[in-house]
């Protein structure tokens, strides 16, 4: 699967997916501090694909969301995975490594969470999950 493959969703787009399929999963991949105390979508699955402060890969990434879509009704390839992260940047890399691995329904959530920066370099005012209005949470 190349990165042609791997689907395009805006956060309205996304939601609505998984809103209509009960098999779709929601893979938050930004780190854990940015998940719980930032916030995210109601529903997300954390893994976390590069981590503060070196930002490495985590090499642990593909089994770890294996694991999470286990004890989530099953682990199957072709299983609906849509991908988030902050902006879309880190998602698109994460749905690249699932797509190595023979993950074949891959689909990133192109805003991301937070969006772009506005012209006075804030998120979550231009676009983003939460700029839209969608269901979301904070630890």
């Amino acid at each position: 699967m190349s990165e042609t493959e791997i689907k395009r969703a805006t956060p309205t787009q996304a939601w609505r997916m998984l809103g209509t399929d009960d098999q779709a999963v929601l893979l938050d991949v930004r780190s854990k501090v940015e998940f719980d105390y930032v916030g995210h979508a109601a529903g997300a699955v954390n893994v976390m694909w590069k981590d503060y402060p070196d930002w490495k890969e985590n090499p642990n990434f593909v089994a770890e969301v294996k694991a999470a879509l286990n004890a989530r009704g099953g682990d199957r390839n072709d299983r609906p995975i849509l991908a988030i992260c902050r902006s879309g940047a880190r998602s698109l890399a994460a749905a690249k490594a699932l797509a190595a691995a023979g993950y074949t329904n891959l689909t990133n959530v192109e805003e991301g969470f937070e969006g772009d920066k506005d012209a006075h370099g804030h998120r979550c005012a231009v676009s983003g999950w939460r700029f839209h209005q969608l269901p979301w949470e904070q630890t």
